[in-house]
Parts: structure tokens; C-alpha cells; sequence
């Protein structure tokens, strides 16, 4: 006796190579048990329709590559490389905990490249991970509000953005700050608190972690830096030398 198939299985094989890509193990007297890949798989298909593609600028990012391992030499950033490979080496342990982490610093110092490479890893451990840039996160919010095929279409999107192993916002700060911002990203990231939930982020300062986190809670209000704080703990600061122009001397 066969077990009908249903998404999110109609065509994928089992991970672990037990069941017959159905999500069920057939057991005695035709009693069906569900696999232990169902469960993923169904959360894996819940927030289908998020961006969790590492853009190609990044793919390539690794801690045997150049600029993380030009960084990793630097006195200024070396730490920061190290707490970020400690977190990648305790990924199952961090994302379980609801652990993530906060990468703040000047502009071109490496912090989306870290945070990629995170983002990256995560992916090959199949957790599921969203990528975003602030300004189009907000955009595709807005985008929600507009759509005309679906009455619940921001519900159904604010769930996925709160359903995934990890979410990743880069560039948070860089929005224009207005009440509609404000709103939208304590109601994301107050959600990932109240269930532990890790988040990926990284902002930009010109001097120093005090004077950067002081101008995020400005720009984005002080109670969702507050539970960034506790998600991420504090920012772990990068105002090394910009490896943009570092890379670009060296390709003269």
C-alpha cells in the first residue's frame, strides 16, 4: 500500500534515505509513521517565497580567501574573524539557542562579507536562512500591503521572515527613517525574540560601537535595538581599513 505524496515532497527524495520521498515510513499492517525529514521538510516549505540566495558577488567567501583572510591578519579585525568562526563552528548550538550576532563598523571594513559567509555556511548545513539589504526588506513589505492575489499576503510573508532558522539584515540604519520603519522592524525583530529565533545584522558607524549603536536607536528606536542586544549580544566592531580600496590598490 502506497502513501500519497504532498508538497512540499511530490518530488524530492528523502535526505536521510529512509522513506520513499513521501515524508512516511510504511510500518506492519500498513500504518504509516511520519519521517523524521518531514518535519523539516514542511518548514522548509513554509517560507518559500523569502530571499535565501547568496548574491553572486559572495559566493566565493571563505576563511582561506581573500579579504577574511587579509582581515583575519589585521590586529584591528582579527578578533572580530575569530568570534565570527567561533559562531560558524557552534552553528547547530548558536541557531538552537536563538543566538545570532551584530557586525557594526565603518563602510567597506568587511562586515557584509562576514555576514554572507555565515549566512553561507548556514545554508550548506540545509538551515533555512533569508538574506535581505534593509531598504529592499521594507520594500517587499510595502509590496505585501499592494498585492491584489491575496487578502493575507503580509501575514503569510511576515511569517516566513519569522520562520527561518536565520534571518540576515544587512545595512540596518541605511532606511529612511519614518514611524512605517519603525513599526515594521520592532514587529520583526520582537518576534524573533519572543522565540528565540537568531538574527544575523549588520550597521554601519564612524568612530565606535557606542556612537553607532546610539545612531541606530535614532534611526530605528530604541526598543528594537534593546532585543537586538539581547538576540546578538553586542556589536562586534570592525573600523579597520576599507578592504574595498585595499583591493583595489593592489589590482592597480
Amino acid at each position: 500500500m502506497a502513501v500519497a505524496r504532498s508538497e512540499p515532497f511530490a518530488e524530492a527524495a528523502c535526505p536521510l534515505g529512509v522513506c520513499d520521498g513521501s515524508g512516511w515510513i510504511l510500518g506492519p499492517e500498513d500504518v504509516a509513521r511520519p519521517c523524521e525529514c518531514r518535519e523539516e521538510r514542511l518548514k522548509r516549505g513554509r517560507v518559500r517565497g523569502v530571499a535565501s540566495v547568496i548574491p553572486p558577488r559572495y559566493r566565493g567567501v571563505s576563511f582561506e580567501r581573500p579579504p577574511v583572510t587579509e582581515m583575519a591578519r589585521d590586529m584591528q579585525s582579527r578578533t572580530v574573524v575569530n568570534a565570527v568562526r567561533a559562531y560558524v563552528d557552534d552553528l547547530e548550538g548558536n541557531l538552537a539557542e536563538g543566538r545570532g550576532l551584530w557586525l557594526m563598523g565603518k563602510t567597506g571594513t568587511g562586515k557584509t562579507t562576514l555576514g554572507m559567509l555565515v549566512a553561507k555556511r548556514a545554508l550548506a548545513a540545509a538551515k533555512t536562512v533569508a538574506v535581505y539589504f534593509t531598504p529592499k526588506l521594507l520594500t517587499r513589505i510595502r509590496q505585501t500591503y499592494q498585492a491584489t492575489d491575496s487578502e493575507d499576503a503580509y501575514d503569510a510573508f511576515f511569517r516566513r521572515l519569522t520562520s527561518v532558522d536565520l534571518l540576515y539584515i544587512d545595512d540596518l540604519g541605511s532606511e529612511r527613517h519614518t514611524d512605517w520603519v519603525v513599526e515594521q522592524l520592532y514587529a520583526l525583530v520582537n518576534e524573533r525574540y519572543e522565540n528565540r529565533l537568531a538574527m544575523l545584522v549588520t550597521s554601519n558607524a564612524t568612530r565606535d560601537v557606542d556612537e553607532g549603536r546610539r545612531q541606530l536607536e535614532d534611526q530605528i528606536g530604541p526598543r528594537t535595538v534593546s532585543r537586538l542586544v539581547e538576540i546578538c549580544s553586542d556589536p562586534l566592531p570592525l573600523f579597520g581599513p576599507d578592504q574595498r580600496d585595499q583591493a583595489r590598490a593592489v589590482g592597480a
